[in-house]
């Protein structure tokens, strides 16, 4: 039986659905945040982390009033305290409806036109400010994961046993240290389902945390693995990974977490989730609307 979320992501998703051949916001459709985030002890009136949904549309493209086709890479952001996520065919459908629309005399104006546009009907959509940028070649790139080491490195994957494949907490468990120590850590086969169509989704998890506890990565792989056969979101997936850690550390500690998807559909999703507490460096560059971090350029 559908939940309210899955009703509501249905609208779109499993569906033959032409979309629009012109500029077309009802297309938008705004899932609720709550309702995922009550099964696994979120309070989403006292989040627990600070953080923000950040989106590549890759194959954006609009027409000048003249007909001459204008194509970029668009990068959007938005709070991940707000109540509303986008639902991601809902905003493929959308951004396509700009494919034969006509903006501006020229590129410049095209450009600044639908910017103003989508974040204004997104953030109506959403009840929450929504940043929107084009980029191009001459964007900067950077390389904010450069100190995250693949997590299989530090175990002896010969034995490792994986049977879980259903999101199990329980297999999380870490060792007290006499010092506090941090750990950059990324595994590069994430892998969950869409909640309504059930198909699979792949992507790299980053996780730093600095704590005196260390989490036994034998035991964080098996926990990772264990989201192969659940159906969620990207962005429920990472709050359910940050929150389960969360849980394990102790109450200042520092966690943060950011899975990046491979795009589907000319689109990926890159939620990163962290601790109040959390002081990681590279935080302002991930978040750098201008900015295409190694996250954003993923094939």
């Amino acid at each position: 039986m559908l939940d309210n979320t899955d009703t509501i992501a249905s609208t779109h998703l499993g569906k033959k659905s032409s979309g629009s051949n012109f500029y077309d916001p009802s297309l938008l459709v705004p899932i609720p945040r709550c309702e995922n985030r009550r099964q696994y002890n979120i309070d989403n009136n006292n989040l627990p982390f600070y953080g923000w949904d950040i989106w590549h549309a890759y194959e954006f493209s609009a027409l000048t009033e003249n007909g001459l086709p204008v194509t970029r890479l668009l990068k959007l952001k938005y709070s991940s305290q707000s109540e509303f996520l986008i639902e991601s065919k809902s905003l493929k459908l959308y951004l396509n409806s700009f494919n034969m629309s006509k903006f501006g005399e020229n590129t410049k104006e095209c450009l600044e036109t639908c910017k103003n546009i989508i974040e204004k009907d997104l953030s109506e959509k959403l009840k929450t400010e929504v940043s929107l940028f084009f980029l191009d070649n001459n964007s900067e790139k950077i390389d904010i994961f450069s100190n995250f080491k693949n997590i299989i490195n530090f175990t002896d994957e010969s034995k490792i046993k994986i049977e879980k494949f259903k999101e199990t907490p329980e297999l999380l468990i870490f060792e007290t240290k006499n010092e506090i120590s941090e750990y950059y850590l990324t595994f590069d086969s994430l892998r969950s389902n869409c909640r309504v169509t059930h198909q699979p989704d792949f992507g790299d998890v980053f996780i730093y945390y600095k704590s005196q506890k260390h989490i036994l990565e034998d035991s964080l792989i098996k926990y990772l693995c264990s989201f192969r056969s659940e159906y969620h979101f990207h962005e429920e997936c990472c709050e359910m990974i940050f929150k389960r850690i969360y849980d394990l550390l102790n109450e200042n500690d520092e966690l943060f977490v950011c899975a990046l998807y491979t795009r589907r559909g000319g689109i990926d999703i890159s939620p990163a989730r962290w601790s109040k507490s959390c002081k990681f460096e590279y935080k302002s560059a991930l978040l750098d609307i201008k900015k295409l971090a190694r996250y954003g350029i993923k094939q």
